[in-house]
């Protein structure tokens, strides 16, 4: 329909920031490997804050142990006026034992049950204006640096995972490859994710239009990331970088000459942070709710 002067449709995008920037959203992430692969570092890398775990006492950090028990911290982060209530999840010591079967048992368990509590809110005759949203929106799944094929655990979790959740997988600590095994490590694990059928983040069948599915190819030529962590600040040139110091040089965390960090943090933050949320309300949960739905 053609105008005929200015109308100021184009204010109600106003509206929905400014409401957005007083009621704040709700961002849940998982975190999900073994012990000592820097799972509490990198989140702590993501959001530039200590939010992976909460102190005993003010200035000492408590030490998460090695078990298989899960850990949720929520925390009110703000920036430039805008409030983000985040939950990490954290997974510590997932695939230690010696007999790791069904290991991905109490994942699974949580991530439904947080499907469930919402169902459970969502149809009730009188519910609240705004629902408590704790359900998962992204599994961030570190693999280990070892620079061969994928595990039968790495492939079990991802292809169980991958149907309720989106599943972003990295490589952790990615310093302790070499440009040339690191690039053949990508390589094999994308060989293993085709050929074991495994859709991960972002996935080619919710790509809506010609630009997501050009923006989302050039993610999926990357995935997964080789990602190092580090939440404590190096003088560089003069400046102050996140990095890891080693006896030969630092490694700076958001240099993408050094490491694919800023690309994951791009993806989960910056350009897809609503579209995790949407395919998880539209899709992953809307899948359990109509299996539930159609139980009773």
């Amino acid at each position: 329909c053609q105008l005929f002067g200015y109308v100021g449709i184009e204010a109600v995008l106003d509206q929905m920031k400014i409401k957005t920037m007083k009621t704040g959203f709700e961002f849940n992430i998982m975190v999900v490997g073994q012990s000592g692969l820097g799972k509490s570092t990198m989140v702590n890398t993501l959001f530039k804050s200590k939010v992976s775990r909460k102190s005993s006492q003010p200035g000492q950090e408590e030490r998460i142990p090695k078990t298989v028990q899960l850990q949720s911290i929520t925390h009110v982060i703000e920036e430039k006026g805008v409030k983000m209530k985040l939950t990490v999840t954290d997974t510590p010591g997932f695939g230690d034992q010696i007999n790791n079967e069904n290991c991905w048992d109490p994942i699974m368990k949580y991530i439904n049950e947080q499907y469930e509590r919402y169902l459970r809110e969502e149809i009730l005759i009188t519910r609240k204006r705004k629902i408590p949203d704790t359900r998962v929106h992204g599994c961030v799944y570190f693999v280990p640096p070892t620079g061969h094929w994928l595990r039968p655990l790495d492939l079990e979790f991802m292809r169980r995972l991958s149907k309720i959740v989106n599943v972003v997988p990295v490589i952790a600590k990615a310093d302790t490859l070499t440009l040339e095994e690191r690039a053949e490590f990508k390589q094999r694990i994308q060989e293993d994710l085709k050929t074991h059928a495994i859709s991960v983040y972002p996935q080619e069948d919710f790509d809506q239009d010609p630009e997501d599915r050009a923006l989302n190819d050039r993610i999926r030529e990357k995935i997964p990331f080789a990602v190092v962590g580090a939440d404590q600040e190096h003088q560089v040139n003069g400046k102050r970088v996140l990095g890891r110091k080693t006896k030969w040089g630092i490694i700076e965390v958001e240099n993408p000459a050094h490491c694919e960090f800023p690309l994951l943090r791009d993806l989960l933050i910056r350009s897809h942070l609503q579209d995790l949320k949407d395919i998880t309300h539209n899709v992953h949960y809307e899948s359990y709710r109509v299996r539930r739905l159609n139980e009773s």
